[in-house]
């Protein structure tokens, strides 16, 4: 019989740990000896941000909630450690799996190693190179000490080589992400409200923004959205906006009838918007491997990219942080002139599957 632990945290992780948990279920239907415990640490503990997430990508309820959420990155951290210990302890498993890079991700990963517990990184190797972002910190750490890599692209592989990494941790699978979309596309829906009933395809932009470098400074943060304004001639833009992204918009006083302010949506909501826009402007990275997959233009607004291979194959570009550098990516868009997605190696929807017969060799 193999124990294996899954981890999620915040809203990126959902997507990823929802394809490994039906792999893992389908294994179980076919009679393996596979168990699996789900632990959500609690770090985003709004429903938008979490809930929804559960019932959306048919995850079952977690069998421990860490409430790990609120505080700086110190404390969150130190309160997931401190609950996830416990939960290890009650409950050990032979494998650990985290996913992504957020503060969960780093949390159990180095509670589990004190443990002497095997570590799974789902989407391990990819790096930024920039120290700046916690995600970096995150998955620097993560990877100092995992003990099986499961990789989306070759990028991430060459990282993991040079970083001294053995051949043989390295597990070259693809993005569960993307079993995720590919499996969810069917169900996508429109949005409930009058906003969404004026869309019409391909006729609207998307937008995400909550990185501080591009949302702490008020005036910063008015020029960007000016230039997004300034370049998009006029189409709505449909803004969901990021707990720490409405409170900085509060005192911007920007009137513009087609910029449209709602509320963080589901992600059979979200990427119905996104699969029918002109365009998505964002500074998320996994925004950018869903627009690319679905063949939809993005542009990233930051100096750097943990995703390089959305840029060589997919259809992201990597504008910065500089709203004048906007302008022409914006009119290539405007005038239908973006490129196309090439396809990137095993983002084929069978990730999950590949990883979880990966474990099963492993550990069963």
């Amino acid at each position: 019989m193999a124990i294996f632990t899954v981890v999620a945290g915040a809203r990126p992780n959902f997507m990823k740990i929802a394809p490994i948990i039906h792999a893992f279920q389908k294994k179980q239907a076919e009679g393996k000896d596979l168990h699996f415990r789900l632990v959500h640490t609690g770090q985003h503990y709004d429903k938008k941000m979490s809930g929804d997430f559960f019932e959306q990508l048919n995850i079952p309820e977690p069998n421990a909630n860490l409430g790990g959420g609120g505080g700086t990155q110190a404390e969150q951290t130190a309160a997931i450690m401190i609950a996830f210990e416990k939960e290890l302890m009650e409950n050990r498993p032979d494998l650990v799996i985290v996913v992504g890079d957020v503060t969960s991700t780093l949390a159990c990963s180095i509670a589990a190693k004190k443990l002497q517990v095997d570590v799974a990184h789902v989407e391990g190797g990819i790096r930024s190179g920039d120290l700046s972002m916690p995600e970096e910190i995150n998955r620097m750490v993560t990877d100092s000490i995992t003990d099986h890599f499961f990789t989306t692209s070759e990028i991430a592989n060459t990282n993991l080589r040079k970083a001294g990494v053995p051949e043989e941790k390295i597990h070259f699978v693809g993005n569960t992400m993307i079993d995720t979309l590919k499996a969810q596309m069917p169900r996508f829906k429109k949005p409930e409200g009058e906003i969404f009933d004026h869309l019409e395809p391909k006729n609207y932009f998307v937008m995400t923004m909550h990185r501080p470098a591009n949302v702490d400074q008020e005036n910063s943060l008015k020029a960007m959205i000016d230039a997004i304004l300034a370049g998009t001639g006029g189409l709505p833009i449909v803004f969901p906006v990021h707990p720490r992204t409405a409170k900085n918009l509060q005192n911007l006083g920007i009137n513009a009838p087609n910029l449209h302010l709602v509320e963080p949506l589901g992600y059979l909501e979200f990427n119905y918007l996104v699969k029918n826009a002109k365009g998505v402007i964002t500074d998320s990275g996994g925004v950018t491997e869903e627009t690319s997959v679905m063949n939809v233009p993005c542009v990233t607004l930051r100096d750097n990219t943990e995703r390089a291979e959305t840029i060589h194959l997919g259809t992201n570009e990597l504008v910065g942080t500089d709203p004048k550098k906007l302008k022409p990516y914006l009119d290539k868009i405007m005038a239908g002139e973006w490129k196309q997605y090439q396809g990137i190696p095993l983002w084929d929807g069978k990730t999950a599957e590949r990883i979880v017969d990966i474990l099963e060799s492993q550990y069963a």
